[in-house]
């Protein structure tokens, strides 16, 4: 097991406050967890390429950023209606 194997498990664990925070939070709070949760996914997903040298995981880690802004703003203008 080498360094960048034990960084991404580190960052799993990072995921546990996010993941929480949207099971209970408001609807806020939820929108700000899953933009961290998800920013955290692209940074474990990158640790993993360097880890085990594979290009797949730079354009998932990619697209996950791309889609990951664009599904948090129709979130924010679907909160819109109830804030």
């Amino acid at each position: 097991m080498n360094i960048w194997t034990v960084t991404a498990i580190a960052l799993l664990v990072c995921m546990v406050g996010p993941f929480l925070r949207c099971i209970r939070g408001d609807a806020v709070s939820r929108l700000v967890a899953l933009e961290a949760g998800s920013s955290i996914c692209v940074i474990i997903l990158l640790v993993l390429c360097e880890a085990y040298g594979r290009a797949p995981f730079v354009d998932l880690a990619l697209t996950l950023a791309i889609l990951t802004f664009g599904a948090g703003l129709v979130f924010a203008r679907f909160l819109e209606r109830w804030l």
